[in-house]
């Protein structure tokens, strides 16, 4: 299958808190989107390796996600070396994305710079015919590179260098960010578990207010913003209206 877009992100739930907006408005556009996480998130202070790619598999039907695989990298652990790039340019192959999205390049958790910066050279590597890496059946994959690879702006505040309007979707991306019920406030989820930074009223709360001051800074509601390390070029103008 191949797919407009597909967000590669460290831990499952990266994707619900920074993009999952623009995600679904491109799906109600008609592009075919998928997602790879990295890591099971088997660290987290709360919830399980196993109940968390549930929490994946319930957020991401929500979206109406047409793929949503994981590395099974070490969540901590990983590195930007080149078993863990063969390991994403599979995927990136396999997919053949004209757009990746992932991680912020730099952030409060160690894992998501790292993340961005891995999957932003497996990106560059991934279009290379020397770099040899093999589909599920032992068969040879072509080299493919995304046209465009866009980091999120996660935790700490970046300076986007676009902005998507999410408006429409903002809803719904909230009720994917919920599926992930051990990690974020639910008041449904009965636990024993201790609180963490991201499992509080305020940590939700400030998601929306991020998406809110997004949204602000271009005239909307909600928004996304990315960054990038390539100049993106219109032929219309009238797409900034």
């Amino acid at each position: 299958m191949k797919l407009d877009i597909l967000a590669i992100t460290a831990h499952p739930d990266d994707v619900e808190l920074c993009c999952a907006g623009t995600l679904l408005s491109q799906i109600a556009l008609g592009k075919k989107v998928g997602i790879v996480d990295l890591t099971r998130g088997e660290l987290g202070t709360r919830g399980t390796p196993e109940g968390r790619i549930q929490e994946a598999k319930n957020a991401a039907a929500i979206m109406n996600i047409a793929i949503r695989d994981n590395v099974g990298l070490a969540d901590g652990f990983f590195a930007n070396n080149e078993a863990h790039q063969k390991a994403i340019i599979s995927y990136i192959r396999k997919y053949q994305p004209d757009i990746v999205i992932t991680n912020a390049v730099g952030d409060r958790h160690p894992d998501h710079g790292r993340a961005g910066q891995l999957v932003s050279d497996s990106c560059f590597y991934s279009g290379l015919r020397m770099v040899k890496t093999f589909d599920e059946q032992g068969n040879e994959q072509e080299a493919w590179r995304p046209k465009q690879v866009f980091h999120t702006v996660q935790d700490r505040y970046i300076t986007p260098d676009f902005i998507v309007d999410i408006t429409d979707v903002h809803d719904k991306k909230v009720e994917a960010i919920r599926a992930f019920e051990s990690q974020f406030f639910v008041p449904s989820y009965n636990s024993d578990e201790p609180q963490s930074y991201i499992s509080s009223p305020d940590f939700l709360e400030f998601v929306i207010a991020r998406a809110r001051e997004m949204g602000h800074a271009i005239g909307v509601t909600f928004g996304e913003g990315f960054t990038t390390s390539r100049k993106l070029g219109v032929r219309d103008l009238s797409v900034f209206i």
